[in-house]
């Protein structure tokens, strides 16, 4: 993750942090001198459209305008989950997933559409990061276990993963449990179990709550519920104690449970806010439990962390502690030496074998970036802690991101190797690797090959072997001597007793956990099927064609929506961050810029307050027909793959002015005919600022543009709109975040239908889970919606089910109906593209 691209991403579920973030980096290069609107960039050495340079980022990794970045993805992505408040009970998922658990399944069986591997350094696609080094990639990784032959990786959003052939082939085995989002496996070495800690924890925007704990006793065949259900539940680690007993560091403090049984409830035993709902969790956020080898049980350590960013109130208790027996009572230790107790915010613990020596990579939470990293020769918390290496250490050893470290409160680990104490593994942005315990380093995973010695444009003449993928979360070392390596592209491998080089093991090819924004289908033009297009969290924009045996990525970046020719699949528009938008007609390998951001657009007015993540539409009755929006409403004036917009030439026309503060959340066009969701009346679309949130839907129907009075519609961002195409005043609407039950002011319902153009409303959401839900179709005469907990089809009278079987529990965030009209594809944020038949 790092600011040459950056990832507008979701809060959890249930929403239960309003701050939450992240993002990531990828390729580019300077954009090249002279270029001119409708002028294809083509050449090797072109920056990507979607590159820092091309789009005003230009901090290059060095913090500062990246965490402003990363703050407001945060705001525009939890906002959807919460508003119109900014906290929801941490039981509104819980609720919602078990509510669509409990509904009637109707229409075929879904089946994977993306099940190819994601090759990103493919090189017939020159403008895309092909030269990177990153290969074959997955979605983000947050944990990985070891046990015997068993390789186990938690994903983000897309449950667990095993490997009995260490990681050449993966199975899912969590795909129906109630979420999918991950943040901790481990193996109990006293009796082999799988315990699952759901709730990624990286404190990223689109981090998913969990649920709790789970246990299986036959290598994930099966799992258990451990003890009672710990709603909105993150999950940093799992430790096991000798004397049977199970620690969990999570936002909530930490949890202790006996390891041999599943029934009694989670012990609570470190949460040292008596009013933590003054700062909710924040002041909760235990980051990691280790106990100490050799102890018997006795000895544990934990680190409280909140990352920083916000209120000194947060960070008051923000430390580490000490328990010497057995978790029943603790300490705040007082660190010595190197360290300073007034900079602790997330940190990693890692004691080596005989427990004589403790590492700890610390994150500094006064400016949100790593403070060092720290070795306690003694064994013990208080120290005498020396601090083996900051920053400027690590960009010295050859570290290939702006600054090292500047992520380190999201992508954190220090493992040691069992064989050696003093080969230490380092997980920032790169992999760091010592072998003399932290005296000297080696960038052994460098974050892109780019600007190393051994580069070259020409993949002829480059020299550079792979790397791995950028932003780390985790690694572990097998008894036989391989160690495994999980990130925001999945996970590599490499022999531990490999020093120094850079050589790496791509194990996504099978890994099929790609997290999805949105998704696009246009048919191919040999006639051969369908190219399916993607937006990817952290991985850019795929293309899958008929016939292909691996996906590519034309494009870097954060991919986001995209809009395709439904008559011919290589013609498509992509879009960055903010309404930066390309588009290509054949295929990805070649791209124009057509963007009405102020940052490449200089006519006046420009767009310079479109949302995180803004919408853009194609008319389905005219391909060459988009809308846009920002604060503005953009027309192409339907001229589709003609349409150019650069500097001072732009054909995108604004035809409604929201208002200052405002933002478009969703999009629709038929004909002549616009409707616009949008969010803000001058608070910049913020729950928590001091002027109210308000939402509403603009449009143009009858001729002229008006805000439409429907007091009937729910106070919630609008997240998705469809226009009948035979009837231009007949409109759905789909809203995010939960109702009153759950929120204060939300009101009730989530999709609604209108028959005069939005005059009048009808709430026909029936018996639907109270989710938050994010699009809206129209198929084979049905309305179908997708969101959070699953997708659903209207079956007239009798009321709402589940569409199909067999799709994975993560959250759909897209969903297009094929050219010709014969299936549905869905794009999941963790499980990749999905298609039913009916």
């Amino acid at each position: 993750m790092s600011s040459a691209r950056r990832r507008a991403t979701r809060v959890a579920l249930s929403a239960a942090l309003p701050a939450l973030l992240l993002f990531t980096a990828i390729p580019g290069h300077a954009a090249p001198a002279g270029t001119t609107p409708g002028t294809a960039i083509t050449d090797g050495s072109a920056l990507p459209p979607f590159g820092p340079e091309a789009f005003g980022d230009e901090d290059g990794g060095e913090g500062g305008g990246e965490s402003a970045d990363i703050l407001a993805a945060d705001a525009a992505y939890s906002a959807v989950r919460t508003a119109p408040g900014t906290t929801v009970s941490s039981e509104a998922f819980a609720a919602g997933r078990q509510s669509a658990n409990g509904m009637p399944v109707s229409g075929g069986r879904w089946s994977e559409l993306s099940s190819a591997p994601y090759d990103t350094s493919d090189h017939s696609y020159e403008l895309g990061p092909h030269m990177a080094g990153h290969g074959v990639a997955s979605g983000r990784i947050t944990s990985l276990a070891v046990d015997g032959q068993y390789l186990y990786a938690g994903a983000a959003g897309g449950g667990v993963w095993r490997s009995t052939d260490q990681g050449a082939h993966w199975t899912p085995v969590f795909d129906q449990q109630d979420t999918l989002s991950i943040g901790a496996v481990a193996v109990n070495p006293a009796d082999h179990s799988l315990w699952v800690g759901t709730g990624e924890a990286n404190s990223n925007a689109d981090g998913i709550a969990g649920g709790g704990v789970y246990r299986s006793t036959d290598h994930g065949q099966t799992f258990q519920l451990v003890g009672d259900r710990v709603a909105n539940s993150m999950v940093f680690r799992i430790s096991f104690a000798e004397n049977n007993q199970v620690y969990v560091a999570t936002n909530q403090g930490l949890l202790k449970h006996p390891s041999k049984q599943i029934r009694s409830p989670w012990q609570t035993v470190l949460k040292p806010d008596p009013n933590p709902t003054a700062s909710p969790y924040r002041t909760s956020f235990v980051t990691d439990v280790r106990v100490r080898p050799g102890s018997h049980g006795q000895t544990v350590v934990a680190a409280l962390g909140w990352r920083g960013g916000t209120t000194p109130a947060d960070l008051q208790y923000n430390g580490f502690y000490v328990s010497d027996d057995a978790g029943a009572t603790w300490t705040r230790a007082t660190p010595r030496g190197d360290l300073d107790a007034g900079h602790f915010g997330r940190t990693t613990f890692e004691w080596t074998p005989d427990g004589n020596k403790l590492y700890a990579v610390v994150e500094d939470p006064t400016n949100v970036s790593l403070g060092g990293v720290f070795s306690a020769d003694s064994g013990d918390v208080s120290g005498s802690w020396t601090k083996l290496a900051d920053a400027a250490k690590l960009k010295a050893s050859g570290g290939r991101a702006g600054t090292p470290g500047a992520q380190a409160w999201y992508d954190q680990y220090v493992t040691v190797d069992p064989a050696d104490p003093n080969h230490v593994y380092l997980g920032l942005e790169d992999i760091y690797e010592t072998s003399d315990g932290g005296r000297t380093w080696d960038t052994i995973g460098p974050y892109w090959n780019y600007d190393l010695p051994c580069y070259d444009d020409d993949p002829a003449r480059n020299t550079c072997p792979d790397t791995t993928h950028p932003d780390q979360h985790a690694a572990a070392v097998a008894p036989d001597g391989t160690a495994y390596f999980g990130n925001d592209g999945g996970v590599w491998s490499r022999p531990a007793a490999l020093r120094k080089v850079v050589r790496w093991t791509d194990r996504n090819a099978t890994l099929r956990t790609l997290q999805y924004f949105y998704g696009g289908l246009g048919a191919s033009p040999d006639g051969k099927g369908d190219i399916a297009w993607g937006g990817l969290q952290d991985n850019g924009y795929s293309v899958l064609t008929p016939g292909s045996d691996h996906m590519a990525e034309p494009k870097g970046g954060d991919g986001f929506d995209v809009v395709v020719d439904p008559k011919n699949g290589n013609r498509v528009v992509a879009e960055y961050t903010n309404l930066a938008m390309a588009k290509s007609d054949d295929g990805g390998h070649s791209w124009y810029y057509v963007t009405p951001n102020c940052k490449q657009n200089k006519t006046s007015p420009c767009e310079s307050d479109g949302r995180f993540n803004a919408p853009f539409s194609a008319d389905p009755g005219n391909a060459d027909h988009w809308v846009a929006g920002g604060r503005y409403v953009w027309d192409n004036q339907g001229k589709g793959w003609d349409t150019t917009c650069w500097q001072q030439v732009c054909d995108w026309k604004p035809v409604r002015d929201l208002g200052a503060g405002n933002a478009s959340t969703a999009v629709a066009v038929s004909g002549t005919t616009t409707y616009v969701g949008w969010c803000g009346t001058g608070n910049g679309c913020n729950p928590g600022a001091a002027t109210p949130f308000t939402s509403g839907i603009d449009t143009n129907y009858g001729g002229a543009w008006h805000r439409i009075s429907a007091p009937e519609l729910p106070n919630r961002f609008v997240t998705g709109l469809t226009v009948d195409p035979a009837d231009a005043g007949h409109v759905y609407a789909v809203y995010g975040s939960y109702s009153r039950h759950w929120i204060d002011g939300a009101g009730v319902g989530h999709v609604f239908e209108s028959r005069d153009g939005g005059a009048h409303w009808t709430d026909i959401s029936g018996n639907l889970p109270d989710a938050p839900f994010s699009v809206v179709k129209v198929w084979k005469g049905q309305v179908v919606v997708g969101g959070d907990v699953g997708v659903f089809v209207a079956d007239g009278s009798a009321g709402w089910s589940r569409l199909g079987a067999g799709l994975p529990n993560a959250s759909v965030s897209d969903l297009t109906v094929s050219p010709d009209g014969g299936y549905l594809m869905a794009a999941t944020h963790g499980r990749g593209l999905w298609k039913i038949s009916g």
